[in-house]
Parts: structure tokens; sequence; C-alpha cells
């Protein structure tokens, strides 16, 4: 009898047990569990991995870090941007005495009798040297040069170049934010750029965008023209202002838009800063820009122009005359004749050549490669000044 007893028990502990072990296993939650140390009586304790704080502070960290912006080469580049106002008195018609004059027209003491013109400019040295364009001062009697400080003061012209619509001015100030200068030939396509200016004359202003094209010419500005392109907003008002890269230094100074409407449709010119800083030099140093000059009447070379005159070249800057007695002339150039390189560098278009010859230094000689019919050769020209008649203002 005692045997069969301690049979059934120890079937039961081993049913209980198995039974436990299964529910363990696949129902943990059916069991109780008792309250948490510390914790209300009747609350299940957290799971430990619902406790994992460093996840948890990390992700809020993440949330709260500012996104990456070009705050700080805004902050460095924007005190070097000016706002420029440009007075030019009107010219008093010499009938205004008139009676009758002043019958038909009424009295000019009630007319405007000045034109004010707003634009931006780039302070570029500590002794005041400030860069604009041509078309912001041209014709002014009067410049103000106002500092994002609240500084303001009058502005006297250094010089100007209409050929690449720049112009130099000077201001008399103390401690003067200075903009280092960029290396605009490393710009790229697809670069970001910052325009920075005084549009419609709201307050300094600075846009964003990126370098859309490179080498824009034959837009009619100004005579040469190597325009940077950009899809950052520039309006009335920008011109003469900077072209800036992520690090806050000067790549451009803004000139144009493309609109037809008067507003910024994402389509805006800056003039390299290479360009500018020869031209600054120049000014400063001379008060005046000097340029190369060989006296020819050039054309681009079409597939069809040298199909039809069997040249072998496919490339380069037809020339269709060429003025007597002039630099090409004495050199021996001839109209129909290719020229396919300057002092070693190719020429591939018009523009091309007019800059190559415009950066050579008057009365130096200089080597062209022509290409005449089937022949290769090379001319030594002396190369003259280009003429002041030449030069003409930007056209707006």
């Amino acid at each position: 009898m005692l045997r069969r007893t301690w049979l059934v028990f120890s079937q039961a502990v081993t049913v209980a047990l198995a039974v436990l072990f299964v529910v363990l296993t696949l129902k943990p939650e059916w069991l109780p569990r008792g309250p948490a140390a510390g914790g209300n009586a009747g609350t299940l304790p957290t799971p430990t991995i619902l406790q994992a704080v460093p996840v948890t502070t990390s992700t809020t960290s993440a949330m709260a870090a500012p996104a990456a912006g070009y705050s700080g080469a805004a902050k460095r580049a924007t005190p070097a941007v000016v706002s420029i106002v440009a007075t030019k008195m009107a010219k008093r018609n010499p009938h205004a005495e008139d009676p009758r004059f002043r019958f038909f027209f009424g009295d000019p003491a009630n007319q405007p009798q000045q034109q004010v013109g707003l634009g931006s400019g780039v302070i570029v040295s500590p002794e005041g040297y400030t860069l604009t364009n041509n078309h912001v001062i041209e014709g002014a009697d009067e410049i103000e040069v106002q500092l994002p400080d609240g500084r303001q003061a009058r502005a006297r012209v250094i010089g100007a170049d209409p050929e690449t619509d720049l112009a130099v001015l000077k201001i008399d100030l103390d401690r003067l934010p200075v903009m280092a200068f960029g290396d605009s030939p490393s710009l790229e396509v697809g670069d970001v750029v910052l325009a920075i200016g005084n549009p419609f004359n709201v307050g300094q202003t600075v846009t964003a965008g990126i370098v859309s094209a490179l080498g824009r010419n034959q837009l009619g500005l100004s005579t040469f023209e190597n325009f940077i392109q950009t899809d950052a907003a520039i309006n009335p008002g920008n011109s003469g202002g900077a072209l800036v890269d992520t690090g806050g230094n000067l790549v451009g100074i803004n000139t144009a838009i493309f609109s037809r409407t008067g507003g910024s449709l994402g389509i805006g010119f800056a003039i390299p800063v290479a360009t500018a800083r020869q031209v600054l030099d120049s000014l400063v140093r001379d008060g005046r820009v000097t340029r190369g000059w060989i006296g020819v009447e050039p054309r681009d070379l079409t597939a069809e122009i040298a199909e039809s005159f069997g040249l072998p070249v496919k490339e380069g800057v037809l020339i269709t005359g060429v003025l007597q007695d002039g630099p090409a002339s004495k050199g021996g150039l001839k109209p129909g004749d290719v020229v396919v390189r300057i002092g070693g560098a190719p020429v591939l278009n018009t523009m091309q050549l007019l800059t190559a010859v415009a950066a050579l230094k008057p009365q130096s000689p200089a080597v062209v490669g022509v290409q005449r019919g089937d022949k290769s050769l090379d001319l030594t020209l002396t190369v003259a000044q280009r003429p002041a008649a030449l030069r003409r203002p930007a056209p707006r």
C-alpha cells in the first residue's frame, strides 16, 4: 500500500513539473508575479529591454542638433558687403526760367532734381578699396556707402572699366571688415554659393544656390564676358554684391539677372573674382585697365565654313578682316586665316580670342598659331594697346 502511494505521488509531481515547464516556456504571462522592489503593489516591473536609456538619450540628442547650414560663411562674409547709394543730379533745362515753358511744362522747382541708384559693393582691402559694378555708379555725382554696422561714408571713384562692368571705390574709415578672395577657377558646376547684397533696398540679404554653369558669354552685358551662372536669388540692388563660397570667400561680383519680370527667375550672373582682381590691381595702380589689341575682325569657325574652305581643323576663329597697318597686318595675318592658338594656348571661339589678346601686354611680341588652307603657320605679332574708342559701357 505504501509503495503504491509513493508511486502515485511521484507521478503527480512529475506531471506537475512537466506542466509548469510547458507553461514557463510557452505562456509565462499565466503565472502570477510579485510587486517590484520599491514599487507600488500590483504594478508589473518594466522589462529591462524597455529601459534602454542610452538609445533614448542618443535619439533625443540627434533630434536637438541643428541642421548643417552656411551660417559660418554668412557671418564671415556679410560684414564686408556694403550698400551703395549713387546720386545723380538732374540737368536743369535751359528754358526753365521762360514763363511760357513754365506754363506748358510746370515749374521745374516742383519736379525731381536728382536720380538715386541703389546697389551693393564688397570691401576687399583694409585701405577701403571696394569692388562694385560700373553700372551702379556710372554718371553719379555723389556716392555714399553704408556698412552693415551702421557706419556711412562718402566714396570716391578710383577707376571704372566699362568693358567688364567693374568699378573700384575707396572709403576712408577705420577698422574696416575685409572679404578674403576665393579661387574662382577652381569652381565647378554644382558647387554651393551664397549671394549677398541689398535687393530692392530691403536690407542686407543672403541667398543660397549652386553654380549652374561656367564661362557664360555672348549675353551682351559687357565686352569681356566669362560669367559664373548661379540659381542663388539675385534681384535689383544685388548688383555689385558678393558671390561667396561655403568658406565665406569671394568668388564673384554679382552683376546681372535674366528676367522677364524684373525679379529673380533663378538665372543670375557674376563676374569671376580672377577678372575682378585683375581690374582692381590695374585701376589702383594705373587708374585704368590696359589691354592688348591686334586689329582683326573675328568670327567663330563652324563645321560648314571649315568644310567649304577645305580646312583640316574644325575649331578656331576665322579672321574675316584685318585692319590695314594694324598689328595683325604687319605680322602677316590675312583674311581667311584661322587662329587656333595665342601664345601656345588653344583658341576655340571669338570670346577666347578676345580675352587672350586682351591679356597680352602692349608692345610685347606674341606668337599666333594660324591655319592657312592646308598649312599650319606661327606668326609673330607686336601687340598694340586696345584703343579707348572700342570701349563701351555695358548695356543695361
